[in-house]
């Protein structure tokens, strides 16, 4: 796999960014405003940490430098699931609705996982002449 022209190519930051948007469109307006600064707030932060970490992570240099970034991502995608699930126990959104978003989120999740195992095994690769 040879490094992507930019973090828009890389599969990983794609579903991150098509979560976010979905979020924003799909969850976002169902929270009460007397959540504005707190659910609403918090689940528009972590959605736009994933994206913002993956492209800085694969704007740096290092692998290790990078890969703290790729950690916050997953971190942040994490904590998505924990807003969603806290949404639907307040029930501001519906059972279907949380279901839907969950399954995007362990695939983002997982592709991630993948893009991290897989930059480890290179970096280490590349450490074996």
């Amino acid at each position: 796999m040879e490094k992507s022209e930019t973090f828009e190519n890389l599969k990983c930051w794609q579903l991150a960014y098509t979560l976010k948007k979905e979020l924003k469109i799909k969850v976002l307006p169902q929270i009460p405003n007397s959540e504005k600064y707190d659910l609403k707030s918090q689940l528009l932060r972590a959605a736009r940490s994933v994206t913002a970490n993956i492209a800085e992570g694969w704007g740096r240099f290092h692998y290790l430098d990078s890969n703290k970034f790729y950690y916050n991502a997953r971190g942040s995608i994490s904590e998505i699931l924990d807003h969603l699930i806290v949404a639907k126990d307040e029930n501001y959104i519906s059972n279907e609705t949380y279901l839907h978003f969950r399954e995007m989120v362990l695939e983002s999740l997982k592709v991630l996982n993948g893009f991290i195992y897989y930059l480890k095994k290179e970096n280490s690769n590349n450490k074996n002449p």
